[in-house]
């Protein structure tokens, strides 16, 4: 086995379908949004584990990642991780429904009243008391 690890490169088919990911440094509350989501990541340099705000936004026809640092995960504990779709890609082409706005609006709301997944699921109704 040569170097750089035990994973063979990418068919021919499988490159014709990898897609490159713009990022971005900037996004507006307008901007047709794909999804927010909040997650606890490594950060850049190893440090520790803070709480990103990861944005997927349409700029033309590609979608453009912008990612904000909301501080050391430390700050964040017992916060859900937040997921909220704003779009969907169907037949190769993206539909958006939401604005970036509104999605962070949303996930202000969900960081002070979180669902409960058990509830949304019906799961207490089949849990015997």
């Amino acid at each position: 086995m040569g170097k750089g690890g035990s994973n063979p490169p990418p068919t021919k088919s499988q490159r014709k379908d990898m897609k490159l990911l713009y990022g971005t440094t900037w996004i507006s509350e307008e901007e047709p949004c794909l999804g927010l989501f909040e997650m606890n990541l490594q950060t850049p340099d190893y440090s520790g584990f803070h709480r990103y705000q990861i944005i997927y936004v349409m700029r033309g026809d590609a979608p453009a990642e912008y990612r904000e640092d909301m501080g050391k995960e430390s700050l964040w504990k017992g916060a859900e991780q937040i997921r909220i779709p704003g779009g969907a890609m169907e037949d190769g082409k993206y539909y958006v429904e939401e604005t970036v706005g509104t999605l962070r609006q949303m996930a202000s709301q969900l960081r002070v009243n979180p669902i409960d997944i058990r509830d949304l699921l019906g799961l207490e109704k089949l849990v015997k008391k």
